[in-house]
């Protein structure tokens, strides 16, 4: 089943015009949202055809974007070159959710209640970078999740902060918009899940099976090991560098992280994956 609902940010459009929208709001794209996927994590979503619409046509509750500060501005881009003018973190992201969630009454999937992920991969300094995000997540108070007097308060939107993470100026702050996306070193560090909500890794690091034949039983232990240290304390999972092309392969790796329970798969492939999960909810 598949339900609908017009974002009027003008999402495709901005993204092919470099930040000029169109003059009314009627010809915004229409968001199709499809059955909420619980692990679906869409790896660089800015690079769709569609940013943001296509992973929710497909159940997508975890989206990433990276951001470049460049003339005041949060751009998305994977390198600086590509960043433009107005192809910005609010017009692709924050303003399109913010203007869902009024119209679904304070949630982004109907019946899902859960918070989508917002993962935000730092490209440039991170402290300056940091600073600009906490100021734009702050405009939009009823989206976002939030930390404060020693408190998390969840929104239909959390942000999590990757990349160039400024890790100490997060950790001083009283309030905060952003979550920080810690790594596999940070499973013995203490760190409180409202501050670390997300452990991430490199999975060729941690991992030598790529999905051919069987999941040698030390890895598999490993990684049921690892998932469950991570759960006791309040963490979610994700690995980035999982096989993304279509195949066996990866559908056995993609067999594995689900059966060990990882929160967060990660892929650029959002119909095969979607179609994947789907099978495995029925």
């Amino acid at each position: 089943m598949l339900f609908k609902s017009t974002v009027t940010a003008l999402i495709a459009l901005t993204a092919l015009t470099g930040g000029a929208a169109p003059s009314s709001a009627t010809s915004a794209p229409e968001a199709v949202l499809g059955e909420p996927h619980a692990a679906a994590h869409a790896h660089n979503d800015y690079e769709h055809d569609r940013p943001l619409l296509d992973a929710l046509e497909h159940g997508f509750t975890s989206v990433e974007a990276d951001v470049w500060l460049v003339d005041g501005e949060l751009r998305v881009a994977h390198d600086l070159v590509d960043t433009r003018a107005g192809v910005t973190l609010e017009s692709l992201y924050l303003d399109p959710l913010d203007e869902l969630v009024r119209q679904q009454g304070d949630i982004i999937y109907p019946g899902w209640d859960g918070s989508l992920q917002l993962l935000i991969d730092i490209k440039s300094d991170g402290e300056s970078t940091y600073a600009a995000i906490e100021k734009e997540l702050a405009e939009h108070p009823q989206l976002m999740t939030r930390f404060a007097k020693g408190k998390v308060t969840e929104g239909p939107v959390t942000a999590v902060i990757s990349g160039n993470r400024p890790l100490i100026a997060m950790q001083a702050a009283e309030k905060r918009f952003g979550f920080y996306d810690g790594r596999s070193a940070d499973l013995a560090s203490g760190m409180p899940a409202e501050l670390m909500p997300l452990v991430s890794d490199n999975w060729t690091k941690l991992f030598t099976w790529q999905g051919v034949g069987t999941m040698p039983e030390t890895e598999r232990a490993k990684l049921h090991a690892y998932v469950e240290a991570a759960h006791a304390k309040g963490y979610r999972v994700r690995f980035w560098a999982t096989p993304d092309q279509a195949g066996p392969a990866r559908d056995a790796v993609w067999t594995e992280l689900h059966n060990a329970g990882v929160d967060h798969i990660n892929t650029d492939e959002l119909a095969a994956l979607d179609v994947f999960l789907g099978a495995r909810s029925q």
